[in-house]
């Protein structure tokens, strides 16, 4: 039985494979390595398939040299030494082939994704992804009440959104003094665009908003 698998579909299965082996077969690089190197069409997206680019990276330094890799030997190999070099059946090829493929390698993979899948969904979601943000907020006059100011931008509450314990008032031009403000935010829930708008709402106080930082934690 033969298998035909899409460019994408086989990285999304490789960089799931890579993420918790360093090479195909073995703890150093083989002639399973080079053939599935040479499968690939072109290099993988780092952004998108981080640990399959990883292992991209390490074959292709290899240059000329990975037609030299030599097929990983197992135990089983290794017993039988003395006896005829024969293919090691229990390699697998993840982008399938023209020939028959051997009933027990693809008992194996089924196990190997199967397995993989079984401990992404243990691991469940990860920690939420925040960001800090220094906002500057310039008042209209110079007798604008900063205090007061911060306190209505302190009262904007959302799901997500954590304000700092103290803003910071930052001269400008002729004793007008700007409000400088952080506040720690959940990227999935509070939008920065809708925060700044709604600091905007206070217009009595608020000439306009500028973000002066805005880092991810």
């Amino acid at each position: 039985m033969s298998i035909s698998l899409s460019a994408t579909t086989a990285n999304v299965i490789l960089n799931g494979f890579f993420e918790d082996n360093s090479f195909v077969s073995g703890v150093e690089a083989s002639g399973a390595d080079a053939e599935v190197f040479k499968a690939l069409a072109a290099a993988p997206d780092a952004s998108v398939f981080p640990h399959l680019a990883r292992w991209y990276k390490h074959i292709a330094s290899k240059g000329d040299a990975i037609a030299s890799l030599k097929a990983a030997e197992t135990p089983a190999a290794a017993a039988a030494a003395d006896d005829d070099e024969q293919e090691d059946e229990d390699d697998i090829d993840l982008f399938g082939s023209d020939e028959e493929e051997d009933a027990e390698a693809e008992r194996i993979k089924a196990e190997r994704l199967a397995a993989y899948q079984a401990k992404k969904a243990a691991k469940g979601p990860g920690p939420a992804a925040k960001s800090m943000i220094t906002f500057e907020i310039k008042p209209w006059e110079a007798d604008t009440d900063l205090d007061e100011l911060e306190k209505l931008v302190k009262g904007i509450e959302m799901d997500g959104l954590v304000w700092g314990l103290r803003g910071q008032k930052i001269p400008i031009a002729y004793g007008v003094c700007k409000l400088q403000i952080n506040a720690t935010v959940e990227d999935a829930k509070v939008s920065t665009e809708d925060l700044t708008d709604q600091i905007m709402e206070f217009e009595d106080y608020v000439q306009s908003v500028d973000i002066a930082a805005f880092m991810k934690l």
